[in-house]
């Protein structure tokens, strides 16, 4: 599901400790069962919001390599 981000709101959005100051990141938030994924370049942009089976699919698969396209 895509979002259409919420001006106002007031979520957490965190990005990894690694990631560098103009560094290609995306951001998430948690809100209720959902995590919001989006892209820290163009936070207006919109959101994908994930369920938790969603989430630990994402993580896993990039975990794996599986999402690296090289």
């Amino acid at each position: 599901m895509v979002h259409r981000s919420n001006r106002g709101s007031a979520l957490k959005w965190r990005k990894a400790s690694a990631s560098e100051p103009g560094d290609d990141c995306v951001e998430v938030a948690a809100t209720g069962p959902s995590v919001l994924v989006r892209d820290s370049h163009d936070r207006s942009g919109g959101m994908l919001a994930l369920d938790g089976v969603q989430w630990r699919t994402l993580v896993n698969a990039i975990r794996n390599g599986e999402l690296d396209g090289r």
